[in-house]
């Protein structure tokens, strides 16, 4: 190999230099030690909000949250069905005969 293409091959694995554009412009960088912690909870809450958090082991297992909404939305489904062939319907009282 000759001199030149052997430094461009030696540098093509090296770190590329972080450079001024590669950085945030000024408008969008964000003081995070002025945040507050909860700042809308009690607002959802007030609101109604349904947000649910899942454990890890749960979310795990869905890719999104529509895959969370359509294995509820099929629970919920199997969960009716299965009601239905289970509850018995309830019996009109009957009188005795007199024996």
């Amino acid at each position: 190999m000759h001199g030149a293409q052997r430094r461009a091959k030696e540098n093509a694995m090296k770190r590329k230099r972080h450079t001024q554009s590669d950085d945030l412009r000024t408008e969008y960088t964000f003081d995070y030690s002025k945040g507050v912690r909860g700042k809308y909870y009690h607002r959802l809450m007030k609101e109604g909000s349904n947000i649910v958090k899942l454990e890890p082991d749960v979310a795990k297992a869905f890719r999104d949250s529509d895959a969370v909404n359509e294995a509820l939305r099929s629970l919920l489904k199997v969960s009716e069905s299965t009601q239905r062939l289970t509850v018995r319907p309830k019996r009109t009282s009957r009188k005795r005969a007199a024996a």
